[in-house]
């Protein structure tokens, strides 16, 4: 497996950059200590907003995930010509059927789903191309399936299979949730499959825009044919050292006091922490370029698409508390590595025994981090194509380096 690493040492000072269900910063035991530590998600959002926002030329990175995506399909559906009715309905069973409706919101559905605007333009025109008869019976279906057997199976109680009439009209049968979605399933799974995994190679890949999709992965329990497996990985980060959390008191003014009167308007507290931690990123080349991911893309784009995510990667930052606890700050050291073979290697464990220093961490760190890999390169006889730094390079000859290995 042809793969790139990122190894990355960063200081952040005072800042709660992810946070528990309690609000304090997330830690972790490693070597028996407490590190500070980042959840991979939180990096991993930050990574994707800054690439579509800040460094996305070519409108690769459109992804969006979201509970939301019914009305954009529905809405490509309408450009297409269906009136609003069939639109809509239509647009509601594809969601049941990608994530079951969440009944006591409309218009969304239980879970996220990784999407680009492309891919709403191909569910569309799978849904617009249907037999007329099938469309009728998801219309008719969506109209009559009951919405409180939807909601109490929501809840995870069990539903019925079987027509029952309504206490409030005898007469009126409504469609069971089980029967609702074996008929949206028998009418939509096999155009979704042959439109995401058709027989011809070109339309296996996903489409340009969905760069951030091939990187980071989709996972969707209900139709496999639409899982995409990540070309990226990344660890938690931790802090190279120990870190224990700390409580900010803090007090508010309350403006519109009078000025007899004592006191703050309010006061609270909220936790913090600092720390140096060791981040690491890879990617699958291979992957990358294979016919699930993006084959459809030529190799210029495709480096294109690596430049963008090894850019974010290295400087986007979790934007939690950004405006009152400002973590913003850029690694003090990158180690970039490229091997045509073997799986991505971690040189986490160069801080299994914290470091203790009164002199600061990160220049121990990035000392302990070149010791690790030295080592492990020379015991294992772990092999490199690529092998720079920053520092040691700036940033665009660095990036230049890395996308020279793109296929």
């Amino acid at each position: 497996m042809k793969h790139l690493e990122l190894h990355i040492i960063q200081s952040v000072p005072v800042a709660c950059l992810n946070r528990d269900d309690l609000n304090s910063p997330k830690t972790a035991i490693f070597g028996g200590v407490q590190r500070a530590r980042v959840s991979s998600q939180s990096w991993k959002r930050a990574i994707r907003e800054m690439a579509e926002k800040e460094l996305d030329k070519s409108g690769q990175f459109k992804g969006k995930r979201s509970r939301l995506f019914i009305e954009k399909i529905s809405s490509e559906l309408k450009k297409l010509g269906e009136d609003e009715v069939t639109a809509n309905a239509l647009s509601l069973c594809a969601g049941h059927y990608l994530a079951k409706l969440d009944a006591k919101q409309e218009g969304k559905v239980k879970t996220l789903v990784f999407l680009s605007p492309l891919e709403y333009e191909i569910f569309a025109k799978l849904l617009f191309s249907l037999e007329a008869d099938n469309k009728k019976k998801l219309v008719d279906a969506i109209a009559s399936v009951d919405k409180e057997k939807l909601a109490k199976d929501e809840d995870g109680n069990e539903d019925v299979d079987e027509e029952e009439p309504t206490k409030k009209n005898k007469g009126e049968k409504k469609l069971s949730v089980k029967k609702f979605t074996k008929l949206v399933a028998g009418i939509i799974k096999t155009p979704i499959e042959k439109a995401f995994k058709g027989e011809k190679k070109e339309t296996k890949s996903l489409p340009k825009d969905a760069a951030d999709i091939a990187l980071f992965g989709r996972m969707v329990a209900n139709d496999h044919s639409l899982t995409i497996e990540a070309a990226s990985m990344f660890s938690h980060a931790l802090s190279t050292h120990k870190v224990d959390n700390e409580i900010d008191f803090f007090a508010a003014v309350d403006d519109l006091q009078p000025k007899d009167v004592s006191g703050a308007g309010m006061t609270s507290t909220l936790e913090f922490n600092s720390a140096t931690y060791y981040r690491f990123a890879a990617l699958n080349l291979d992957m990358l370029a294979d016919a699930e991911h993006l084959s459809a893309m030529t190799k210029e784009e495709r480096q294109s698409v690596v430049r963008t995510f090894v850019e974010a990667t290295i400087k986007a930052i979790p934007g939690a508390r950004k405006n009152t606890m400002n973590g913003n700050t850029l690694p003090v050291y990158v180690l970039g590595v490229v091997r045509e073979k073997g799986h991505p290697i971690q040189l986490v464990n160069a801080f299994e025994a914290s470091i203790r220093s009164s002199q600061g961490y990160a220049a121990k760190s990035i000392e302990l981090l070149k010791a690790e890999y030295a080592k492990l390169s020379s015991i294992w006889s772990i092999e490199s194509i690529f092998e720079k730094s920053i520092p040691d390079v700036g940033m665009n000859a660095f990036i230049d380096g890395v996308v020279e290995h793109v296929i």
